[in-house]
Parts: structure tokens; sequence; C-alpha cells
């Protein structure tokens, strides 16, 4: 009976350490972290994942309670999320690329309530929709599987990320919020700003006519116009996007 509890606790400590990667990194990554996937859902996921790739690595038996333990815990959770906070980042600029069309439009009002994101534009919820689809049709669930697995080759447990290299990439990455949310909405808000200044053309050569009764409903319908009509091409700015996370996140993992 001793022995048999010994090679529990054995086994235990060794699934630890790819659990907590695991964990951190399904419980931050999009759709992974979605509210309708709850916390148990979420922890079955990560504890199938670690039971498939347990068997392929050869872990390390570290006390959890020790001081060099509680440093390799941290840095297992670390390395998850900036995993999942990689990806969250293309999500968050989706969001962002909504509510700048939403404001141009004039359809900042029109808000949802969303359990992930907050009180966001009706725009962003349905761009993110959109994404959560690109991230899914290009099998970013299985790559950031696969990512997961490779990290541990190439970071294996105990060897730290948190290091100057690694976070002024991952801070680098973080500008992409920004890009993003500019390519995917650029063309809608060019096509509206040029809408606008006919707008303002027409009220300087006829000041009683009213702008607002006007302005307000050409605006959104030219606004939905144009994303009808730019949705192939927001569509690839998606993709391209969550290529380039994946790709961030292998060089901040030095994954070759």
């Amino acid at each position: 009976m001793t022995s048999l509890s010994a090679d529990v606790v054995t086994k235990f400590l060794t699934v630890l350490w790819p659990l907590a990667r695991i964990t951190a990194a399904i419980m931050t990554a999009p759709v992974f972290s979605a509210e309708a996937a709850n916390v148990r859902v979420r922890l079955s996921i990560a504890i199938a994942l670690t039971l498939v790739i347990y068997p392929l690595r050869e872990w390390p038996v570290l006390d959890p309670f020790t001081p060099v333990g509680i440093i390799a815990l941290l840095n297992e959770i670390a390395i998850g999320l900036m995993t999942g906070f990689a990806l969250q980042i293309v999500a968050s600029a989706l969001v962002m690329a909504g509510q700048t069309i939403s404001a141009t439009m004039g359809l900042s009002m029109a808000n949802l309530m969303d359990p992930n994101m907050g009180n966001v534009p009706v725009l962003s919820q349905f761009l993110m929709i959109m994404g959560i689809l690109s991230f899914l049709g290009i099998g970013g669930h299985i790559a950031v599987c696969t990512l997961i697995s490779d990290s541990f080759a190439m970071l294996p447990v105990g060897e730290s990320i948190l290091s100057i290299t690694s976070i002024t990439r991952m801070i680098s990455w973080s500008s992409m919020l920004f890009m993003g949310a500019l390519l995917v909405a650029l063309p809608i808000i060019i096509a509206l700003l040029l809408i606008n200044i006919g707008l303002g053309i027409i009220t300087r050569a006829a000041p009683s006519l009213n702008i607002f009764a006007v302005g307000f409903p050409a605006t959104v319908a030219a606004g939905f116009i144009v994303m009808i009509f730019s949705m192939s091409g927001i569509g690839s700015r998606m993709n391209w996007l969550w290529e380039q996370a994946f790709l961030r996140i292998r060089d901040i993992l030095g994954i070759g």
C-alpha cells in the first residue's frame, strides 16, 4: 500500500507540470475560453489533452511546495498564459474594429451585452463571430494543441520563459491590437469618410437641407453596403491575423 501511494504521488508530481501549462492556455485562448464553455468543460479539455501529451515526454519529479517547484509551476502557468493572450490580442483587435466601424456609421448605441467582452457594439459581436469561424476554419483549435505539445520540446519543465527577449516580443506583438483593427476596418472607414465629405459639400450647397435626417440613414445604409462588398477582404485579413498570431507564439516560445 505504501508503494502504491508513493507511485500515485510520483505520477501526480509529473502530471502536474503539463497540466498547469495546458490549463493556463486553454483558459485564455479564444474559443476555448468562451463563456459558453464553462470551467468544467475547459478543465475536461485540459485533462484530456494532458493525457494525450503525457506519454510523449519525460517529465521531472519536482515538489510543488518547494521554492524550485513553485517557480517551475508559475513558469508553466506563464507559458500557457502567453500562448492564450497572444491569440486574445487578435480577438480584441476584431472587437476594436467593430467599435471603430460602429462609431463611424453612427451605430455606437446599438450594443449587446456579451458575457466574454462586456457591453460591445453589435458589429463587434458580428466580427467576433466571424473571427471565431475563421479561427476554426483554418484549424486554429488544432494549431493551439500542436503549439502546446511542441512547446514542451523547446521549453522543458523548469526552463523559464520570463526573459527580456520573450517579454519584448510579447509587448511588440500587442501593437497588433491597433494595427489589426485598422486593417479590418480601413476599407469601411475610408468609404464612410468619402460619404461624409460628400454630405458636407451638399450641406454647404443647400443649408436648408436637414443633414441629420439625410446623413444618418445614408451613412448607415452605405456602411452596410460597403461591409457586404468587403466581407471577402475582411475574411482574408482575419485569416492573416490568426496566422501571424501563431507565428508570433512560435517565435516567443522559440519553436522552429
